[in-house]
């Protein structure tokens, strides 16, 4: 395993979904389980396809990656993903609502730039007979996804669209599992900024035995298989994956789906601390989608929530309808400074646990704006997290600094040997130190 290598636990499902007339739930582990209900108007659910290419095993010569694109998503990122505010109700007129919301909410101003549509986007009858291409639901997107890219990049926003590396998605439209040409060069024609990558309905071909190199292993290669065919359209396209590290995608996701509650961040919080080594410029570990503005959370474990992502160098994607979230909320996800760490093009890595206690409490690292220390409060009340300069490795050059609060932007004051702090019950402290 190279030190930018890791493999997390999202194990693969070993057989594809069965094919049935109206149910859409597959046998996936993987980690977006979307048993949905589709909008569309045909209710046959998509097999995969019998062209000579599907003849393809995992018995094949194991295919060596070239890595994703060294020129686009060099660090975290930030945008609004479809699937948490939405599930499958997705169509033009709500995707380009949303868009235009980036502009008047002041999210395009706060840095975020890709709206993306999660699964269902396509026709779940199958591919064109005649191109084998992917085709889009002309009932929710009449225009095609060229249309809406256009629309979207004509408001200097970058466009996103969700796949899968089985024979179908899981919610059961067409998957990628040998197409992997067609489609990369499909999106690139469109205009596709980014392709989510999942991992559902996969051959049992294709189920992985663990091996000493993992990036052999058949998941892995399934990954390869669609960014070595990325790597070879015009377009730059980012590839976020479900698992399976820097040296396969941009990104990957650390665990399963999110949820609107409490336990959810802070065991999101624990995995990406234990990984946090692996995260640097081109390579961000997926905490996955923000759950801010669906309820569950207070507004202290949202502030939490976000800064997190921030300082552990998530992608950043909303998944919520933004017209519902509060001014409160917004200020949260439109922090310029927390923000600023996240978006640092001078230092790569994520902020690094620096206590001992599990849950990690206490986190630091650097921007080029100074040193930052990071307190989670995991009771829920109030409670005083002291900041010793000694503990912080960034802080071991001088015994006195000057500390500024991140969420008021504010200059505390200049202390010697410690800094406390009254952190709110769920909340988070995040620190600047000059």
């Amino acid at each position: 395993m190279n030190s930018n290598d890791y493999y997390s636990q999202c194990i693969p499902p070993t057989t594809t979904a069965s094919t049935t007339t109206t149910s859409k739930t597959t046998t996936s582990t993987s980690t977006t389980s979307k048993a949905t209900t589709s909008t569309t108007t045909s209710t046959t659910k998509v097999t995969s396809s019998t062209t000579t290419s599907s003849t393809t095993t995992s018995s094949a010569a194991v295919q060596s990656g070239s890595g994703p694109n060294k020129t686009i998503a060099k660090v975290p990122v930030l945008g609004w993903n479809s699937w948490n505010g939405y599930g499958s109700n997705i169509n033009e007129a709500l995707v380009l609502a949303v868009a235009n919301n980036f502009t008047t909410l002041g999210l395009k101003a706060a840095g975020y730039t890709y709206v993306n549509i999660d699964d269902t986007w396509s026709n779940i009858t199958g591919r064109d007979p005649t191109t084998q291409r992917i085709k889009p639901d002309s009932n929710k997107f009449p225009n095609g996804i060229a249309s809406i890219v256009t629309q979207i990049h004509n408001l200097g926003l970058k466009f996103g669209i969700y796949g899968d590396a089985g024979t179908t998605t899981c919610a059961g439209f067409p998957g990628s599992l040998y197409y992997e040409t067609i489609d990369a060069q499909t999106f690139s024609d469109w205009g596709v900024d980014l392709i989510k990558y999942d991992n559902c309905a996969v051959p049992a071909n294709w189920s992985d035995t663990y091996v000493t190199d993992e990036y052999t292993s058949n998941t892995a290669q399934r990954y390869i298989r669609m960014g070595n065919a990325l790597n070879t359209v015009s377009h730059p396209i980012v590839y976020s994956l479900c698992d399976w590290g820097a040296d396969a995608g941009h990104s990957w996701r650390l665990t399963g789906d999110a949820s609107a509650s409490w336990s959810f961040v802070t065991s999101e919080i624990t995995t990406a601390a234990s990984v946090s080594t692996y995260t640097n410029f081109y390579g961000h570990g997926d905490m996955d989608m923000m759950e801010i503005g669906n309820g569950g959370l207070s507004s202290s474990e949202e502030r939490t929530h976000f800064a997190a992502w921030c300082f552990l160098k998530s992608p950043i994607l909303l998944g919520t309808n933004l017209g519902n979230l509060t001014p409160a909320q917004i200020a949260v996800i439109t922090n310029a400074e927390l923000l600023a760490f996240s978006q640092d093009t001078t230092y790569g890595a994520a902020a690094k646990q620096y206590d001992t206690t599990s849950p990690p409490v206490f986190f630091s690292g650097t921007s080029t704006a100074g040193a930052h220390a990071f307190g989670i409060n995991y009771v829920n009340s109030t409670a005083s997290l002291t900041f010793n300069f000694t503990a912080i490795p960034e802080l071991a050059s001088k015994t006195s600094w000057k500390v500024h609060d991140m969420w008021t932007k504010t200059d505390i004051g200049t202390y010697s040997g410690s800094y406390t702090a009254s952190v709110a019950g769920h909340d988070t402290a995040a620190l600047r130190f000059t």
